[in-house]
């Protein structure tokens, strides 16, 4: 087992009401964070690998028993048996239905033409959104978890209404970002139909329609066309402002005049130690042009 075991990882990205912040992991001294303001400074390199960051239930963190290597380009920061105990409890496998709390149905807008419908407990007010990147939404009930998953499961049957969007289309509507009275038309369009279906559940409260913008909250007029996608591997420095955060992507404007893109996602399992204020970025970048087509031209 590396010596790295005993070292500070970096736990990904988390939002709060107030903005996101970079977790970090310890096996002795607990979980800390860093808060992201548009224009801190951030420079760090990679360690060795990339381990497991172990499962989070109710608030507390149970390391990986084994840390276990997982691969460095691989969304997921869990190892396969740690995914597997994750998901043995999880109202998003359908493996909580017990979850006493009220839950929120949700009309998310992350690309043009397609609104999604999800849930997500209401105690949470709206931070399942910017964990999302969603550009905006509105809620459009509150009641009982499994009314919450029939109502679902309602605008999915009836209104053909999507419950995921592929992330490289919510990445890719952000720059430039569809003007908000857009986004609140068709919005306000869905929550009117989905309203006038007369199926939802008894008790399912319906909310009034009242639309909410992570325009300011992601920074999203601080974005630049054909950033680069930086590509994490061992030993490898990464350096720039925070120019914007939107859902688990860290955008940097780097010393060198490049706009780059780290996908948190990715960044969590990693040992990173302080590199030199305005250090060169030494990870490999990959950029697309702005007007070549990528995965979401499919969906």
């Amino acid at each position: 087992m590396s010596t790295e075991q005993g070292d500070w990882r970096c736990g990904g990205l988390r939002w709060a009401a107030d903005g996101p912040s970079l977790a970090w992991l310890h096996p002795v001294h607990g979980e800390r964070s860093t808060p992201l303001p548009a224009g801190r400074p951030i420079a760090f390199t990679t360690g060795a690998a990339r381990r497991c960051v172990g499962v989070r239930r109710g608030g507390r963190r149970t390391p990986c028993p084994v840390g276990a290597e997982v691969a460095a380009p691989a969304v997921s920061a869990q190892c396969a048996e740690c995914a597997r105990l994750d998901r043995s409890h999880s109202v998003a496998a359908d493996t909580a239905l017990d979850d006493p709390r009220p839950y929120d149905v949700y009309l998310a807008w992350s690309v043009p033409g397609a609104v999604k419908v999800g849930i997500t407990a209401a105690e949470r007010e709206g931070v399942r959104l910017l964990e999302q990147g969603a550009l905006s939404y509105a809620l459009l009930g509150r009641g009982p978890l499994m009314a919450a998953r029939r109502a679902e499961a309602v605008l999915g049957a009836a209104l053909s209404v999507p419950d995921r969007i592929p992330y490289a289309a919510k990445r890719a509507a952000r720059c430039p970002a569809p003007a908000r009275e857009l986004r609140t038309a068709e919005l306000a369009g869905l929550h009117a139909r989905a309203c006038a279906l007369g199926t939802l559940p008894e008790s399912l409260t319906v909310l009034p329609f009242a639309p909410v913008h992570h325009d300011a909250l992601f920074h999203l007029d601080r974005l630049r066309p054909g950033c680069g996608t930086v590509v994490l591997a061992p030993g490898r420095t990464i350096s720039g402002g925070v120019a914007a955060v939107a859902g688990p992507d860290l955008y940097l404007d780097a010393a060198d005049g490049r706009q780059l893109l780290v996908d948190a996602r990715q960044l969590a399992g990693w040992a990173l130690t302080a590199a030199a204020p305005g250090a060169e970025t030494t990870a490999e970048v990959h950029i697309r042009p702005p007007d070549a087509p990528g995965p979401e031209a499919l969906f």
